[in-house]
């Protein structure tokens, strides 16, 4: 038993030090993003005053609404996000991911929110995912990225195995549970390691392994098959995976100069498929024929379990597609759960900073572990120089 407990270790340290700084950095930007969501959207329309000409006045028809918001850019619109909250101004979306905030009484433009904030959380969204890396170097960055999660997915579970008191006393566990004032140096480092890996422990797991199946087709594939579900076909890597942390719910991809009319009365009917909404995003099709899509929202953006589709039929009105989350198979909603789960918002803006917390977390455990494997290394060192001298003498 004490041979595999070394041989946990030993594996540990050395997994620690390899990929110690690789860990360090997705963790200490893990940090950064923990409120990406929230930042990006106060600071996209903390200037723009949406006054609601009357308690009873309603928005402005939709139809309406995006034809003004066409005239001020000088292109077609590829879809329009509305808010429940009367304060909020509405977001028209253009191809190319312009985005174009407008008051939903009166059609006035407001600007495009904020662009600095959204490059800064786009280039740590960079460092978190790829180490800074663009273009073909992505690829490469990917794959140690992935490696690292895998590897840090070890260490917290042989962590918390080397962490498990050899005698369950009073003072044992409190050593290893608890942080101890008035230490300095390695008793310290060994203090936070032990304590803050024991409080990190359940939800550092979550998030790293939710990385790993983030990570890799093959991680993302067995949680499907774990379910007894085959895994659906991936779409083609290139651009950030949608819905990432503090992704925007935009429309996206292009779009022709559809037709306008009858844009309001399906609104409506969206509107009243699902009470207590937050928000609705409608998809304005690439052809005038084609079904319009709705998606549906009841939380903050990042809560599958709260998304709802709706595709409704643009003549007639009737339901072509109705997706509550609750029809998801047990597959796709465990994989959803995982994806959000990575950055905490599955559970809100409490999941969130247990999520940033356990981050901060990942990245004290990297500095107490290398800071102890330097001290073992110094130790030896010294320990071999002692040696040698006694020998000479």
């Amino acid at each position: 038993m004490k041979l595999f407990r070394k041989v946990i270790f030993w594996c540990h340290l050395i997994a620690g030090v390899a990929a110690g700084v690789v860990i360090l950095i997705m963790s200490v930007t893990g940090v950064v993003l923990t409120y990406e969501r929230q930042i990006q959207r106060w600071a996209d329309v903390r200037g723009y005053n949406v006054a609601r000409p009357a308690a009873d006045a309603a928005r402005l028809p939709v139809e309406a609404l995006l034809s003004k918001a066409q005239e001020a850019q000088g292109a077609a619109p590829s879809g329009v996000t509305l808010y429940g909250d009367a304060a909020s101004p509405a977001s028209v979306a253009f191809p190319g991911g312009r985005i174009l905030y407008v008051n939903p009484y009166t059609g006035e433009a407001l600007g495009e929110g904020s662009p600095r904030v959204r490059a800064f959380f786009r280039s740590v969204t960079d460092w978190h995912r790829w180490l800074g890396a663009s273009g073909e170097g992505r690829d490469a960055a990917r794959a140690v990225t992935g490696a690292a999660n895998l590897i840090f997915l070890f260490i917290v579970a042989s962590g918390f195995y080397l962490w498990w008191p050899r005698k369950w006393t009073r003072k044992s566990l409190r050593a290893v549970t608890w942080f101890r004032r008035g230490q300095g140096g390695k008793a310290r480092d060994f203090n936070w390691h032990n304590v803050i890996g024991f409080w990190s422990a359940v939800p550092l797991f979550v998030v790293v392994l939710s990385g790993v199946v983030i990570s890799y087709t093959w991680a993302s594939n067995l949680v499907y098959k774990l379910a007894g579900e085959e895994p659906p076909a991936q779409p083609q890597r290139g651009a950030p995976p949608a819905g990432g942390p503090g992704a925007q719910q935009q429309p996206q991809g292009a779009n022709t100069s559809a037709p306008l009319e009858g844009l309001d009365n399906l609104l409506v009917k969206a509107e009243r498929q699902v009470e207590g909404w937050r928000s609705i995003t409608l998809q304005l099709p690439s052809k005038p024929d084609a079904p319009v899509t709705f998606a549906i929202d009841r939380g903050n953006g990042g809560q599958p379990q709260l998304r709802s589709q709706l595709a409704l039929n643009r003549a007639t009105g009737e339901v072509v597609r109705w997706e509550p989350a609750s029809n998801n198979t047990a597959g796709r909603r465990m994989r959803s759960w995982l994806r959000f789960a990575h950055t905490g918002e599955v559970y809100g803006l409490v999941g969130q900073t247990i999520a940033g917390l356990v981050s901060l977390g990942g990245a004290f455990l990297v500095y107490t572990g290398l800071s102890l494997a330097w001290r073992r290394l110094y130790s030896w060192k010294g320990r071999r120089s002692r040696e040698r001298l006694a020998e000479e003498v």
